[in-house]
């Protein structure tokens, strides 16, 4: 019997079987998948981007949504931004967005770090009363009813305090936290420092990809958010870009100032279609969240993953 003949001896492996190499067609297959997941996620991108420079022929000959390009226009872009309502919306947005994402990440800090000590004062309790909460909560009419009683009505502060704390992202941090070597913060301590600064200059600087991660998720609710509008502000000029698009893009409103007509005729401006407008404003909802996104995705494996299953 020549070696050729021999039977090949098959390679083992220690390894489990989803990390071994996966076969050309398993490549294929995956490389498909992640294909048809881009398409759907960035066509539509695509095509509102692409509309909202479209002008009124190219959208008549795309019968709606344009996705090949054709004659291209900023016009929409010059009406929004001579838009007061729009302006104003935008600024108040990105307000809400920047005094909420700080206040919730400077409350979820504490509250995890507190939990993640085990000699802190009734740390147990609480934690499973804010446990508790994720499963059980007051309802729409009660929280309309306090936050009301409190003020809140035809307030900012309503944007920003009933949600500013989300149970779910201080379990994330407490998690990620308590993985925190304990020789490090006892060596802290035995020089003199104290629980604020072991948080400071410990604990928060080995957990820039976790608190990343949680500042993106609060940061994406609060610019997101148009229910808290809806319940809470009734003058439309002290709506969020959000709200505005809700009403005025989705609902097809009257949008004051932009010359549109809810029957989806327009006038003033006619060289800018209606619809050339509605995506010129939900573009400008999609650029802080694309031009963010990027810096904080590679945060996402390692903090989103890590910080769930420490601890």
């Amino acid at each position: 019997m020549t070696t050729s003949t021999l039977p090949r001896k098959r390679r083992t492996s220690n390894r489990p079987s989803w990390e071994e190499k996966p076969s050309p067609v398993g490549q294929g297959a995956k490389s498909l998948v992640v294909l048809i997941v881009l398409a759907v996620i960035a066509v539509p991108i695509y095509s509102v981007v692409l509309t909202s420079f479209s002008t009124q022929a190219s959208i008549n000959k795309a019968g709606g949504l344009v996705m090949v390009p054709g004659e291209l226009t900023l016009e929409a872009y010059k009406q929004i931004f001579s838009n007061q309502l729009i302006v104003h919306s935008l600024f108040v947005s990105l307000a809400i967005t920047l005094l909420g994402t700080a206040l919730s990440m400077v409350v979820s800090v504490l509250a995890a770090y507190g939990l993640s000590r085990a000699r802190s004062f009734a740390h147990r309790p609480i934690l499973m009363f804010m446990i508790v909460t994720m499963f059980f909560g007051g309802g729409l009419i009660p929280t309309f009813l306090v936050v009301s009683a409190l003020g809140g009505y035809d307030a900012y502060w309503s944007q920003i305090l009933p949600g500013a704390v989300a149970v779910f992202n201080i379990l994330v941090l407490r998690s990620f936290f308590s993985s925190t070597s304990p020789e490090l913060i006892d060596a802290a301590k035995i020089d003199g420092a104290g629980d604020w600064r072991i948080l400071w200059s410990i604990v928060l600087p080995t957990s820039k990809a976790v608190l990343a991660v949680i500042t993106l998720f609060y940061a994406v609710g609060y610019w997101n958010n148009f229910f808290a509008a809806q319940l809470y502000l009734p003058d439309n000029g002290m709506w969020p870009l959000p709200q505005v698009v809700n009403t005025y893009v989705l609902q097809g409103n009257s949008m004051p100032g932009s010359g549109i007509t809810n029957t989806g005729q327009y006038f003033g401006h006619q060289q800018v279609a209606p619809l050339t407008i509605q995506m010129a404003v939900v573009t400008l909802t999609l650029l802080p969240i694309l031009v963010v996104y990027p810096f904080v995705q590679k945060h996402f494996t390692k903090g989103v993953m890590v910080g769930a299953v420490k601890g």
